[in-house]
């Protein structure tokens, strides 16, 4: 009986997703006016201090759109990364069909890079950055969630820690599953814990940027790329 009532969760769960979330990201070419042209200092600086991404090999969601933002008063560009979807949830009707992801970086007047800040499943976390060159970020299996590279202590993180993170990809398998009937994706993350903390697959963020603006609302901008609806996640770390 457990089992048929499991069956018909499942069943009713697939046909929901016939109505299910759909990813609008727009056709390129995309004008913007206030986007900053080639060439222009500003557009120099948000690609000198770009970060690298660390992929964990694995990873199965392309990474579709980046807009660089530097803010109009405060040394700090917002670099907002819009993912093709996210690993759960998929198949659940009027949840957002793509994944926004953001990194922030500081600088000083030399130019130089001095914090990083990134988001983490509704926290953001800090890293002092001063001296260690470009910034390097690791990005997370399925989800996205985004660290400064080399952050080992989990504290911060409590309670959604990597290692949560790498028991939920097997607990929710059928959230996987599900989330194949409306686009393509993994069956599972099918190795142990430490390949899943391994990020090992860097990704330079500096040239894939599609567009540098300067805003303190960066939200007109990213719905012109990003498409509509998309996470609106918060648009600076304060």
């Amino acid at each position: 009986m457990r089992l048929l009532n499991i069956t018909r969760v499942l069943a009713t769960a697939a046909l929901l997703t016939a109505c299910g979330p759909k990813a609008h990201i727009p056709k390129r070419p995309i004008a913007f006016p206030s986007a900053i042209a080639n060439g222009d200092p500003a557009a120099n600086l948000a690609r000198a201090l770009a970060p690298v991404l660390y992929l964990q090999r694995d990873e199965w969601f392309q990474l579709e759109r980046i807009v660089a933002v530097l803010h109009p008063n405060r040394p700090i560009i917002g670099y907002y990364l819009l993912w093709r979807d996210d690993v759960h949830g998929a198949w659940i009707p009027f949840t957002k069909a793509t994944d926004e992801e953001i990194v922030w970086v500081g600088y000083d007047s030399t130019h130089a890079p001095t914090d990083v800040w990134t988001y983490w499943h509704g926290k953001i976390l800090h890293a002092d950055w001063r001296g260690r060159g470009t910034v390097l970020i690791d990005v997370q299996w399925g989800k996205h969630g985004s660290l400064p590279r080399g952050m080992m202590d989990e504290a911060p993180l409590w309670p959604r820690t990597l290692s949560t993170f790498w028991v939920t990809s097997w607990a929710g398998l059928p959230d996987i599953w599900l989330g194949r009937i409306t686009r393509t994706g993994p069956l599972c993350f099918c190795r142990g814990y430490r390949r899943y903390r391994t990020f090992d697959r860097p990704l330079h963020v500096g040239p894939r940027i599609d567009v540098i603006a300067r805003e303190a609302n960066p939200d007109p901008i990213l719905g012109a790329f990003f498409g509509r609806p998309y996470s609106e996640k918060p648009a600076w770390p304060w």
